[in-house]
């Protein structure tokens, strides 16, 4: 799963493959209530992110990730997704530098 988001990270917001902080939590079914109608194999992918990504970025990104978690046997209906942009100035990096004080090595406004 990891290799499958970050990879459609990379296709559509062109971050650089070392730009990789991506994690899986699993709940037990017993803690996680899914969406009537959606099955055992429900995922959320919820993404930190730069504000400034244009929409056809989006809808790429949204498109990948669907496609790459159904090579994964997850059922395009059983994946949400939810982008949570954050500006640059919100975010302390490389020793507590504001990002946007800083030469990311990559474009934001896609």
């Amino acid at each position: 799963m990891i290799a499958a988001v970050h990879s459609a990270l990379q296709e559509a917001l062109k971050i650089p493959e070392s730009d990789r902080v991506v994690r899986v939590i699993e709940h037990p079914p017993s803690h996680f209530a899914v969406p009537p109608g959606r099955g055992e194999r429900f995922t959320l992918v919820e993404i930190s992110m730069f504000s400034g990504r244009s929409m056809s970025a989006k809808r790429a990104l949204y498109q990948a990730i669907v496609r790459n978690l159904g090579a994964l046997d997850v059922p395009p209906l059983d994946i949400k997704i939810s982008l949570h942009e954050v500006p640059p100035e919100n975010w302390g990096i490389r020793g507590g530098m504001p990002a946007s004080e800083i030469d990311l090595g990559f474009k934001v406004d896609v």
